[in-house]
């Protein structure tokens, strides 16, 4: 196995559904693995299998750190990612051994008020003392199947050894980590979302169907939309745009290091602040950074015009910057390639999956403006609410070129956004396309 495969299915510990519950010839059902594992796990006795509370217990006995782990069971697109790649690992296996390893599977009764991330990723890790002060995160994509632009073994490697020596000097360093920890969530813990109250329990059922019975991170991300949209409420930015990428700002992280700038994007917000390639992020907001998924904390928790204290290492040298954030920044992200875009494509979009029509479909179509709205009906769904945009005669290879009267949402995300903070469900919304070369317009209703 290469550098680079190693390093990204080493590190997958998110949930990820859809996968088959029944087996393929000569393959186990997501049943069968799921259960697989969890006697692996516990009779190898290296991971606390989801006993969050033993390992505060022995975190507190021994005085070492925590490394909990959020991780899915299995996952098909990374069936290759499992601990047993750390484990092996020459240079990380003395970290891991330095730490209390706690894996949870599945976030049913998980306290919401201590582990906050970023629910659409694919992997949660959390750097952490006893008494639950967090160190740090690590774990953070941007497509839906490329791992390796944003994590690897030599990321994590650099965060773990990072962690030990914060450790080392806590409660002395106490400061760093204040803004760590986030604000009161909607709910404490996943089922008690009015969408997943009826449908799950605080714990999983290892006795029934234990697949069914699991709570997926990106559920808890739906439930939060949900809970808006529900009660005929605009989604609020933080939930529609959670933990932006730092590419959304120009901030191009070297995966293989915890926080240094590869590159800076031109004309950005990251190079208009004054920072450079070869950079590495001490600390925003006064807290310190251990990768990506730091950034994204505080990029998270930042207003819609907001300006970072940056504190950047430069040739050995403490340089502070100030990243300004004008309105609107937050928008600059991506929501497509997000388990979470599949739900919303239902409430605005009945089902349709949309993407940017190429300059040759846009001459067809006779759109010459490149600042006007040509975004092309990649698919449609076939069942449930999914279904409505074909029901209503929307078609493959159409052409949507004006959303309730507007034809500057340029991307799939900017159509999505607009849809659920500005048309609630029940609303009518007219949609001009084009098929062919002909203009139509068809009237879609906005859903739950």
């Amino acid at each position: 196995m290469n550098l680079m495969s190693r390093s990204a299915c080493a590190l997958v510990i998110g949930l990820i559904c859809g996968l088959p519950l029944v087996a393929e010839e000569g393959k186990l059902t997501r049943e069968e693995k799921v259960l697989g594992d969890r006697q692996k796990v516990l009779s190898d006795g290296y991971w606390i299998y989801n006993g969050f509370e033993e390992g505060i217990k022995q975190a507190k006995e021994t005085g070492k750190p925590m490394l909990v782990v959020l991780r899915c069971i299995p996952c098909e697109e990374c069936v290759k990612l499992d601990e047993e790649i750390m484990e092996k690992d020459p240079v990380l296996r003395p970290l891991l051994d330095q730490y209390v390893r706690v894996r949870i599977v599945g976030t049913n009764g998980l306290d919401l008020n201590l582990f906050q991330y970023d629910y659409d990723q694919s992997f949660a890790v959390f750097l952490m003392n006893a008494d639950k002060t967090i160190y740090g995160r690590f774990g953070t994509r941007s497509h839906r199947t490329d791992w390796t632009s944003d994590v690897s073994i030599e990321g994590l490697t650099k965060a773990l050894d990072a962690g030990l020596k914060l450790h080392a000097n806590y409660p002395r360093n106490k400061a760093y980590f204040a803004g760590k920890h986030g604000d009161t969530p909607l709910f404490a813990s996943p089922e008690k979302f009015p969408s997943l109250k009826d449908k799950y329990t605080d714990s999983l059922n290892y006795e029934g169907d234990v697949v069914k019975s699991c709570i997926h991170c990106h559920q808890i991300g739906d439930a939060q939309k949900t809970f808006f949209r529900d009660r005929g409420k605009a989604i609020p930015d933080e939930y529609l745009f959670p933990y932006p990428h730092p590419k959304a700002i120009g901030m191009i992280i070297d995966p293989s290091e915890m926080n240094t700038l590869k590159e800076i994007t031109s004309g950005s917000i990251a190079e208009k602040a004054g920072l450079q390639a070869g950079d590495r992020v001490f600390a925003l907001n006064g807290q310190v950074i251990l990768s990506i998924a730091d950034i994204q904390w505080v990029l998270h928790h930042a207003k819609d015009q907001d300006v970072i204290q940056a504190d950047i290492v430069r040739d050995d040298q403490h340089v502070l910057k100030q990243i300004e954030l004008p309105q609107g920044w937050r928008q600059q992200d991506d929501l497509s390639w997000r388990v979470g875009a599949w739900p919303m494509r239902g409430m605005i979009l009945g089902g349709m999956k949309l993407e940017e029509a190429t300059p040759e479909q846009r001459e067809r179509a006779g759109i010459t403006d490149p600042n006007k709205m040509a975004l092309h009906i990649r698919s449609v769904g076939r069942y449930g609410k999914h279904a409505l945009a074909k029901n209503t005669g929307f078609r493959e290879g159409d052409i949507l070129v004006r959303f309730d009267g507007k034809s500057d949402l340029i991307r799939e995300t900017d159509l999505l956004a607009y849809g659920a903070q500005n048309c609630m469900p029940g609303k009518k919304v007219k949609i001009d396309f084009i098929r062919g070369n002909k203009p139509m317009s068809l009237t879609l209703g906005m859903q739950n």
